[in-house]
């Protein structure tokens, strides 16, 4: 697994990174988003969303677990935040939409059993001095060029 390190300095900024990396996103990506409350994982995912020509507006799915927006390629947005473990049905669920036709973000990635968190992408989200450090992670250097273009 190869990383890259970001300073993001606005919403605006994290937006276009998730729109870059929506827009290098093939069926089956998995983007495993870490960081605690305000680091910005929902601005990536509304930017990812931008990038897989999601014309709905994206928000925080914490009440909901998942929501499904239609683009280019389907884009399951998962919050795991509210959940203490995952049971054995949603676990299935969240297998199929993170193994299947489309592109899935998971928010608190962390409460993901191992073996579902193996071969994806992770991004990890730090505050830093107004601004954000994201680390990510990946196998797939199309992911990575990605996160560095500009």
């Amino acid at each position: 697994m190869s990383r890259v390190e970001l300073r993001i300095e606005t919403p605006e900024a994290m937006r276009a990174l998730g729109e870059r990396l929506g827009r290098a996103s093939q069926a089956g990506d998995r983007f495993l988003l870490e960081g605690d409350f305000g680091a910005g994982k929902t601005t990536l995912v509304q930017g990812l969303a931008r990038g897989l020509d999601v014309a709905a507006p994206v928000s925080s799915p914490s009440f909901v677990i998942e929501t499904i927006h239609r683009g280019r390629l389907p884009l399951y947005h998962i919050d795991l935040y509210r959940l203490d473990r995952i049971e054995p049905a949603l676990l299935d669920e969240l297998e199929e939409h993170l193994f299947g036709d489309g592109v899935a973000a998971v928010e608190w990635a962390e409460r993901l059993p191992a073996d579902l968190r193996v071969g994806a992408s992770v991004l990890r989200f730090h505050p830093d001095e107004g601004a954000r450090h994201v680390e990510v992670r990946s196998f797939d250097q199309r992911i990575l060029e990605a996160a560095t273009s500009q």
